[in-house]
């Protein structure tokens, strides 16, 4: 049971890029004023808030901080600005694939294996990260790419999941999901997909029902299409 598409998730899942974006609020929060900063455990709650415009206006309101009615009146110029010192710190380096990932984009792409990418994060963002990790070809490498705020509803919403499979033209039951977190799973399983996590840094303390696999990284075990495919048939024997 070969897959026949490959659908990644970007932030913790390409790349371990968590700790970039919380390092770009907490300068971009400088930049504007707001006496913000935002540490591991903090950010750790904060990123069950899919998005980062959400984010910033659920930690408003949960957390009630200082200036945050004007944050919240400059979020859109506020979350352009952190997304700019995002792509200049990839840019720079501080991102970095994870283990297994562009060894696995390299056998589908061999194989005929179609790609595609579906996130919340924004576009922009993405672009970012597969020039930095890819050069000029990086943006080419995936069929279609699902950021931001092209659907209604975000993770745990399957709705970016399902506008990637249309516009692939895929059935769910031929595609595979690449998650690291449970919002990410669930917004995979909810599109029919089954998925495999690779947990990352924030998500490492979360449970995963329903995970076609569950493994360290790409490399922990070597994750390549016969081991995926094998993955399936077990499920498919069990369903």
């Amino acid at each position: 049971m070969r897959a026949d598409v490959i659908i990644f998730d970007v932030d913790g899942t390409l790349a371990e890029t968590e700790e970039v974006h919380r390092r770009a609020f907490n300068e971009v929060f400088a930049d504007f004023g707001l006496n913000w900063s935002w540490d591991q455990p903090l950010y750790r709650k904060l990123l069950d808030v899919t998005g980062g415009k959400e984010r910033i206006a659920h930690y408003v309101a949960a957390y009630d901080p200082p200036d945050g009615a004007r944050a919240l009146a400059a979020l859109a110029e506020l979350h352009a600005a952190k997304n700019r010192r995002y792509g200049e710190l990839v840019a720079e380096g501080a991102a970095k694939l994870r283990p297994g990932i562009r060894r696995l984009i390299g056998e589908a792409r061999r194989g005929g294996v179609r790609l595609a990418i579906a996130t919340t994060t924004s576009l922009a963002n993405v672009e970012s990260l597969l020039a930095a990790a890819f050069g000029t070809e990086g943006r080419d490498i995936f069929e279609v790419i699902g950021a931001g705020d092209i659907v209604p509803a975000k993770k745990p919403a399957p709705d970016i999941y399902r506008h990637v499979l249309d516009a692939l033209r895929a059935p769910s039951f031929a595609s595979i999901a690449v998650e690291d977190s449970r919002n990410g799973l669930d917004s995979a399983r909810a599109a029919g997909l089954p998925t495999i996590v690779t947990p990352s840094l924030y998500t490492r303390h979360q449970s995963f029902p329903g995970a076609l696999a569950v493994v360290p990284d790409l490399e922990t075990p070597p994750v390549t299409l016969p081991l995926i495919a094998r993955w399936r048939a077990t499920e498919a024997e069990r369903d």
